[in-house]
């Protein structure tokens, strides 16, 4: 048995075993540890769970998520509907910031606009509004405004990477410039790679981090 046909298997059971998700109307392919979910879901809640349940397997290095949001139809909604929900969970979310972003729907996709301090308070915005019944999808243009210089923002990543019981800090390179952050280096297994952005993300007033991690392919001993 192939090493991409392992991963194919443990995929398939992590989906089975993700609460909320119908492994029988997913999809999944793998070529060179490179899995591509195809197939339905009823929200965009199940999409995202479906993603990450692929992105928890070992030995995969990347996963494209083609899957179509199908929305069963009692619970199709209007986009004004689904203007008014959005509004109003953003409204009475704490880690959001009143009357600092704009909501748009079209077709049951959102889209998200306007400026905030942190990027947890961009990513809290969108993932409640991934929760609502009815959305489509999520597009997230809220811009984080950046509060520290290029040499501290670094410093602090760097300082973070170093806390982690999980990342293996020495591997990664951290370039700042201005608000923008890029990572270099090679880990282990997506989670490490995910976590080392998370880390980046973390830092006060970073605009955009791309993440060019590499994850290794792993030599598998009888597999």
């Amino acid at each position: 048995m192939t090493k991409d046909t392992h991963i194919r298997d443990d995929v398939q059971r992590e989906i089975s075993y993700t609460p909320g998700l119908r492994a029988a109307t997913i999809g999944v392919g793998v070529e060179n540890g490179i899995v591509t979910l195809t197939g339905t879901v009823a929200s965009y809640a199940e999409k995202l769970a479906a993603l990450h349940a692929a992105e928890r397997i070992a030995h995969v290095r990347a996963v494209a998520c083609e899957l179509e949001v199908r929305v069963p139809g009692p619970q199709v909604r209007t986009d004004a509907d689904l203007a008014h929900a959005a509004a109003n969970i953003l409204d009475w979310n704490s880690s959001v910031p009143p009357n600092r972003m704009r909501i748009r729907v079209e077709h049951g996709w959102v889209t998200l606009e306007g400026t905030v301090d942190w990027q947890y308070q961009k990513d809290a915005a969108a993932d409640a509004i991934a929760e609502l019944t009815g959305v489509k999808g999520v597009e997230n243009l809220v811009n984080v405004n950046p509060v520290m210089s290029a040499e501290d923002t670094k410093e602090q990543i760097e300082a973070a990477l170093q806390r982690s019981a999980t990342i293996d800090e020495r591997n990664i390179l951290v370039e700042v410039n201005q608000d923008k952050v890029v990572l270099h280096g090679e880990v282990r297994s997506i989670p490490e790679r995910e976590e080392a952005e998370r880390i980046a993300w973390f830092a006060p007033g970073v605009s955009d981090v791309a993440n060019h991690i590499l994850v290794a392919e792993p030599v598998l001993a009888g597999r």
